[in-house]
């Protein structure tokens, strides 16, 4: 898998991941959402370098202008709720991409830390000879992308993969660099050092979902 990591090269995105991060200002949900956003254009934006190309001519009122546009069949596959922001961000910039949504979410057996991921709700177009897009805020474990990656087997094999993700943990990075093919990408605006007991990134931000859309029960 090679690694993309945005957080350690001085930039705006860094402005927009300090916003997410700060309890203050993360109170504005509203706020916090078109944070994420920006990160998603701005990670879609150092992704579309990597995509295939190909020589156009563009009709202008003066002439012809050849060009070079992206060719690639892109499929962006968000995990719900919390990938929702990301998956918009990446969406204003590969507008003409097809969507796929799955929802994911931890498993706690009583008061115990540990946990499975459950996936429930899945929507998706053939991926097959497609280059897919998973998105997924908070990059902590692992399990929930590995999930994911289990239930989008039956719908075709995709040419290749990018995974786009704001903070991630060490430790979760490693996890999806042993499951994923060895050609994947992975698109990062931050990684932090640790997860907690409860498998939660620390220093990280919280609950990404709760954040954006408000506390579950």
């Amino acid at each position: 898998m090679t690694v993309h990591h945005f957080g350690k090269e001085d930039s705006l995105l860094n402005k927009f991941i300090a916003e997410i991060r700060d309890a203050d200002i993360q109170r504005d949900s509203m706020r916090f959402r078109r944070n994420i956003e920006r990160i998603g254009e701005i990670l879609s934006y150092e992704l579309s370098k990597n995509l295939n190309y190909t020589n156009t001519t563009v009709k202008t009122p003066f002439g012809g202008k050849e060009i070079s546009l992206p060719k690639n069949n892109l499929v962006l596959c968000s995990v719900l709720r919390a990938g929702l922001p990301l998956h918009q961000g990446m969406l204003n910039y590969f507008d003409s991409a097809e969507n796929a949504f799955i929802s994911a979410y931890r498993h706690h057996r009583g008061d115990e830390d540990a946990f499975e991921v459950i996936v429930k709700y899945f929507a998706a177009p053939s991926l097959s000879g497609k280059t897919l897009v998973l998105t997924d805020p908070m990059l902590a474990t692992g399990k929930t992308l590995e999930n994911v990656l289990d239930a989008l087997k039956g719908h075709g094999k995709p040419e290749q993969i990018h995974i786009l993700s704001v903070i991630g943990s060490k430790s979760g990075i490693e996890h999806i660099k042993r499951v994923f093919p060895e050609n994947t990408h992975l698109w990062i605006a931050a990684i932090d050092e640790k997860l907690n007991s409860k498998g939660y990134i620390i220093p990280g931000i919280g609950d990404a979902g709760d954040l954006a859309f408000g506390v579950k029960l």
